[in-house]
């Protein structure tokens, strides 16, 4: 074997990571628009009564995707139930962001769900009078419940921006383990459900249960 091929299969290994997140951030989303912004951010399973690294990661995310574009009635919704432990995700990761972050906008908390569908089941009540509609997770997590909230609320599917959940250099170690797990975890989505937006447009995707 020679000195340069596990390098640069290592090199390939972590530039298929970043593609691969930054294709699943750019699917099923429309051009960024005026009006107020719903920022869904997505809870991870939480094993202590401490914030875990996965949610406080996914709290910067979603703080910095209210942008400065949005405008009055913007809301960010922490979404996730007890699943690890008795106190809810979304309540770690909201009290985080006003006492860690000092984050000062308006702030809703769904705590009931305790899976992704359930999520945006819970969530839409809150989120369906806004003009701009941001799911924030890991890449692979996001297009999953952007893909569930076009099979639930399709006439909400055209509110759907892009999060900011994606940059470059961020988690790349990890980026291929979250490559690997995301193809697993997405394979109930439909081809048009995992092809990226063109244009600014979302593609039509079926409506249909999970």
């Amino acid at each position: 074997m020679r000195a340069w091929t596990l390098p640069a299969a290592g090199a390939a290994l972590l530039v298929w990571g970043e593609w691969l997140n930054r294709r699943w951030s750019k699917t099923v989303v429309h051009a960024d628009r005026d009006g107020s912004r719903a920022v869904v951010v997505l809870g991870y399973r939480n094993p202590s009564e401490s914030i875990n690294l996965v949610n406080r990661w996914r709290v910067r995310a979603g703080l910095r995707s209210v942008g400065t574009g949005a405008g009055t009635g913007t809301v960010v919704v922490f979404s996730g139930g007890p699943v690890g432990n008795d106190i809810a995700e979304a309540r770690l990761m909201a009290e985080h962001a006003r006492s860690a972050l000092h984050y000062t906008g308006r702030v809703l908390v769904e705590d009931r769900s305790r899976n992704t569908w359930e999520n945006i089941t819970h969530v839409v009540p809150l989120i369906e009078d806004a003009r701009q509609i941001v799911i924030v997770s890991q890449p692979a997590h996001a297009l999953k419940a952007r893909a569930y909230l076009r099979r639930q609320r399709p006439d909400l599917a055209d509110r759907l921006v892009r999060a900011d959940d994606y940059r470059l250099g961020e988690w790349t170690l990890l980026k291929p383990l979250l490559a690997a797990y995301g193809l697993w975890s997405l394979r109930g989505l439909t081809p048009a459900e995992r092809r990226p937006s063109s244009a600014g447009r979302a593609d039509g995707v079926a409506v249909r249960r999970r």
